[in-house]
């Protein structure tokens, strides 16, 4: 893919990437998880690891036991998010081990994520239950450590990655279940093909009801709420009995009737636009 050499605004920065709706989901939605990548050849072939957040907020961390980890929830500066996820990637291989990046600056012109990420090696997501991870096995966990460990962990969301389908998150907010699916889809696709659904009376699956989307770095993720007391592993089996009927309206490109035009409305005054 081209470099960028414009500071326009880029609506989906993240296209072209295999891992993108895992990504957008890390970026947004996902309190506590990390995600493997490597840069290629050109830029070193380094192992990174991408996290949701880092202590401080800091943009990324080269840890003393060599791991170099990079935030995902960060807010973009130059108008693309992949031009300065990338550059903060740079930046982060040029750190010394135990040192952090605590600030970035605007980005000019230069490489993005499809750049310099080798699409050889998959982007596997690990949600985590804590922040522990942030830490170098190494590291003595002190009282000061360990308090502010506690402090960061209490602010998650419980939350677990499905084993069924693609880039599905399944969490649990108070006393309510949902589940958060990215898509690697345009806007307007799966707006469409929810919409076909909903018009059926078909969009919801074991008990579930469709509540609406967000919207992020130009796709969408749809948001379920699932019966109350649900886990993880009760709705695996029958969120992949519903891909085929979601994955076959994906695939319809016929203009919607009136119907579905109308299911499409609701859905749409319904979205939340994350970033």
């Amino acid at each position: 893919m081209a470099k960028n050499t414009s500071p326009e605004f880029v609506l989906r920065p993240f296209e072209g990437l295999d891992g993108e709706p895992d990504l957008v989901a890390l970026r947004e939605v996902v309190p506590a998880a990390t995600a493997t990548a490597r840069t290629t050849a050109e830029h070193g072939a380094r192992d990174i690891t991408f996290t949701t957040v880092l202590p401080g907020a800091w943009p990324a961390l080269h840890r003393a036991d060599g791991a170099v980890l990079v935030a995902l929830q960060t807010h973009a500066g130059s108008g693309d998010a992949s031009r300065d996820l990338a550059q903060t990637v740079l930046d982060a291989l040029e750190l010394e081990p135990g040192a952090s990046l605590t600030s970035t600056v605007l980005p000019g012109p230069g490489p993005r994520l499809q750049d310099i990420l080798d699409p050889a090696v998959p982007f596997e997501v690990t949600v985590h239950d804590g922040f522990d991870y942030w830490m170098d096995p190494d590291t003595e966990i002190t009282p000061d450590i360990k308090a502010s460990l506690d402090e960061a962990n209490s602010t998650i969301i419980e939350t677990r990655k499905l084993t069924t389908v693609d880039s599905a998150y399944w969490c649990r907010m108070g006393a309510r279940e949902y589940l958060r699916w990215a898509m690697p889809h345009s806007e307007d696709t799966v707006i469409d093909a929810i919409a076909r659904l909903h018009a059926k009376r078909e969009s919801g699956f074991a008990g579930s009801k469709f509540l609406g989307a967000f919207r992020a770095s130009g796709i969408v993720i749809p948001v379920w709420e699932l019966p109350k007391g649900s886990e993880a592993e009760d709705i695996e089996g029958a969120v992949a009995e519903f891909w085929p009927s979601l994955e076959a309206a994906l695939a319809v490109d016929a203009p919607l009737d009136a119907d579905e035009r109308r299911a499409r409305a609701g859905i749409v005054s319904r979205q939340v636009t994350l970033r």
